[in-house]
């Protein structure tokens, strides 16, 4: 049986560099509040402006009007709902987020008690 072939160190690297880098960008708050979950809903609708496909994982607003106003046109993917010992838990649905294939996808906001 032959081995399956693999791709050298250069041929990886080669790869790597034609390809455009993946970016991951964290929104950190020292307490609730602060304005994550705004500031990347500010800028989900800055990069669909651009021309981006953007997509809503998942988003905690905690019924704040501000940052539910935010979400505004974006389009959100419904959560997933599961039972665990007899309680119905949503949670994010990454499956369907990856069926659905958007360019861009922030996910697991955290509104803060002013949503902003």
């Amino acid at each position: 049986m032959a081995e399956a072939s693999r791709p050298s160190g250069e041929q990886l690297l080669a790869k790597l560099q034609a390809g455009s880098r993946a970016r991951l960008r964290i929104y950190i708050g020292a307490a609730p509040g602060v304005g994550k979950t705004y500031s990347m809903l500010e800028d989900a609708h800055a990069l669909r402006r651009e021309g981006l496909d953007v997509v809503v994982g998942f988003v905690e607003t905690y019924g704040r009007a501000d940052t539910d106003a935010k979400i505004g046109d974006l389009e959100v993917v419904p959560r997933r709902r599961i039972e665990y010992r007899g309680v119905v838990l949503e949670e994010m649905d990454v499956v369907a987020i990856l069926r659905r294939r958007p360019q861009l996808c922030p996910g697991r906001g955290r509104g803060g008690p002013a949503g902003r």
